[in-house]
């Protein structure tokens, strides 16, 4: 996809097909007719009505890969998930479209790849239709990007698991009725790791707070415990022990979506920028057309078509199975700072009316922050690539 900025259109290339576009067209009626007459709603109770996430599985906007058998369209490409993410980016609503991300990009793979028959039959309908919403825990107060610090832990009991411990910042926190658990179950760094299903109810298991955050005030992010929780072992993916291997095989796509989403953010706030420029004035004319401001809005546009031609490589690369950890990481930093840096310039340019929360710039400022940091920090993603280089 090429975003022409210079109009605010979305020209097609090789990268999408006409279903793909067909299919734009679907989510960019979903987000006017669901999401933005409830989208304020949403952002001042903190949290998105459960049923925004049925009436996208009525929609088809989630978990394309699920076969059909269990009631989806056994779609195995990631330029529909793009796309989804492309357009709630562009909307300004992306508090919204980030529990919808992050089932079909990060919930989703976890309970596509490594389920057997029976888990399949049980998370997989809901999951597609949206009744079920799900979350990933991987992150604890006292640990971040380093996934061998995790202290979750889960020990075996006959057919059980008992799990104790506690997670922070999980998107989804308060509405999910299923977490996929990083957990603990030996002290070796990496092979000590296992991903269990812990479903809502168990007891033992608690949603805590819903955390105030800076931005993205629309998506719950909670903290969750596990005091003594038993948990069946039949919820755990795969054997144990595959779980770090399995969070780091699955962490590019999650990655690539963020970078997908700040493309997205930054042709919206461009668009709504270049509008704001040509109709503001000052000093008789309008404030776009002085050299300063012409140069700011010249490179940005010029940043966003680098960076799109990255990101349409690295979805393709993706598509096709060799994305590597290094080439997301890669997109992941530079979009995502390039998001941040978009919202402060196109700010600056809207005076001091971008400061007012009535204008859409204000939310797009604060929402940006977190994405440098989520997913595995700008400084994480320079680590990896630097390994990458045999450094």
């Amino acid at each position: 996809m090429t975003l022409d900025t210079s109009v605010g259109q979305i020209d097609s290339d090789a990268l999408y097909e006409p279903e793909h576009e067909q299919f734009r067209e679907a989510v960019r009626a979903f987000i006017e007719r669901v999401v933005a007459p409830n989208f304020d709603r949403w952002e001042a109770a903190k949290i998105v009505d459960r049923d925004m996430f049925s009436q996208a599985g009525d929609a088809g906007l989630l978990l394309f890969p699920t076969p059909e058998e269990y009631g989806g369209a056994g779609i195995d490409d990631f330029r529909f998930n793009a796309i989804v993410n492309e357009e709630f980016a562009r909307s300004g609503m992306a508090s919204a479209g980030l529990g919808i991300a992050l089932q079909n990009d990060v919930v989703g793979p976890y309970l596509l790849d490594l389920t057997t028959a029976e888990q399949k039959q049980r998370w997989l309908p809901g999951l597609t239709a949206g009744t079920l919403i799900g979350a990933v825990a991987m992150t604890e107060p006292g640990t971040g990007s380093d996934l061998s610090g995790i202290r979750t832990r889960a020990v075996r009991d006959g057919e059980h698991y008992v799990i104790n411990g506690a997670k922070t910042f999980i998107s989804n926190g308060q509405n999910c009725d299923l977490v996929v658990v990083a957990t603990r179950t030996s002290d070796d760094p990496h092979k000590g790791l296992t991903l269990i299903v812990v479903e809502a109810g168990t007891p033992g298991f608690e949603k805590g707070r819903n955390l105030d955050k800076l931005g993205l005030a629309g998506q719950d992010t909670s903290e969750l415990s596990f005091t003594d929780a038993r948990v069946p072992v039949a919820n755990r993916l795969g054997e144990e022990g595959e779980g770090f291997y399995q969070l780091m095989r699955n962490l590019p796509q999650e990655r690539m979506s963020l970078a997908v989403t700040s493309v997205g953010a930054v042709a919206g706030m461009l668009d709504r920028t270049l509008e704001y420029v040509k109709e503001r004035k000052a000093f008789g004319k309008p404030i776009g057309s002085f050299q300063n401001s012409r140069f700011v809005l010249a490179e940005l546009a010029t940043e966003l078509s680098v960076a799109q031609a990255f990101v349409d490589r690295c979805i393709r690369l993706l598509v096709r199975g060799e994305l590597t950890p290094a080439e997301a990481a890669k997109a992941k930093w530079w979009t995502t700072e390039l998001q941040v840096r978009t919202a402060d310039r196109c700010l600056q340019l809207h005076g001091g009316y971008g400061y007012m929360k009535e204008y859409p710039i204000a939310r797009s400022f604060v929402d940006s922050r977190i994405q440098t940091i989520y997913g595995g920090t700008t400084e994480i993603m320079k680590e990896i690539i630097g390994r990458s280089l045999g450094l």
